[in-house]
């Protein structure tokens, strides 16, 4: 929540040169647009995250908060992409192939987030939601550093300001589509070692808890708990009934007796 705050301070009140991404008539310029886009990413995670805490106090452990909260998160996810998308920025250049690499990503933690509600216990589906999570991080630093970074552009093309903001230009076609496909390596670089790394890093774990921690849903310790009380309360009724059934036949004995 503190991440999203200042990621919108950063957008709409930081960043730009007036201080307020306003004009002087009050609208909003062009060259703000994608101010505006990026702050509202941000607030919907901070949206999905201050409901989360709601949740986690009001109705912990139960299939309707694991369900919201999934919903949540995959209309933050959602949202992201859809601007990512049909973003205002000019896309189309090396910026552009560097931006539609990253849907890929958050289209993976839309889908895994949504498939998390009606498979709560799926291990694998968890596992590629926090995968994808933690690629989308790495690839939007990668973009802020291979970007805007004069060293690391690709030979052939150069930083240019433009609309208030820097994009990247390329000499020709032939020097773009050579920056395309650098753009593409690098991609396909990062996903392997990723994979690389989460997939060790799972098996180290394994290894290391396998024979130190049970491992266990909330959600089905929750299931667990109402099944046990559900089971305590109907072996309380038995015996009511079985304490009634005895008193019964020692009272037909007695008036048989007398």
């Amino acid at each position: 929540m503190f991440g999203t705050l200042l990621s919108i301070s950063m957008e709409l009140f930081i960043g730009p040169s007036k201080h307020q991404p306003f004009d002087s008539d009050g609208t909003i310029p062009s060259y703000h647009l994608h101010n505006f886009e990026h702050a509202n990413i941000s607030l919907t995670f901070f949206v999905y995250a201050s409901f989360s805490i709601l949740f986690d106090k009001i109705i912990p452990s139960t299939l309707a908060q694991n369900g919201l909260t999934l919903f949540l998160g995959a209309v933050a996810f959602g949202q992201e992409l859809l601007l990512f998308h049909l973003h205002s920025t000019d896309h189309m250049g090396v910026e552009g192939q560097y931006h539609w690499l990253l849907q890929v990503v958050i289209f993976s933690s839309f889908v895994t987030t949504l498939l998390g509600i009606p498979f709560p216990k799926s291990f694998l589906n968890s596992f590629v939601r926090s995968y994808s999570i933690m690629f989308q991080g790495i690839w939007m630093m990668v973009i802020g550093i291979m970007l805007w970074t004069p060293e690391f552009i690709a030979k052939g093309c150069f930083i240019n300001f433009e609309e208030g903001h820097k994009v990247v230009r390329c000499h020709n076609k032939e020097a773009l589509e050579r920056a395309k496909s650098l753009v593409n390596i690098q991609f396909s670089w990062y996903l392997v070692g990723i994979t690389v790394f989460t997939l060790s890093l799972y098996l180290v774990l394994v290894n290391f808890f396998r024979e130190n921690v049970e491992y266990f849903s909330l959600i089905s310790k929750f299931h667990e708990e109402e099944d046990l009380f559900e089971d305590v309360e109907a072996q309380k009724k038995r015996l009511v009934n079985h304490i009634g059934e005895q008193k019964r036949f020692v009272e037909m004995g007695k008036r048989e007796n007398n």
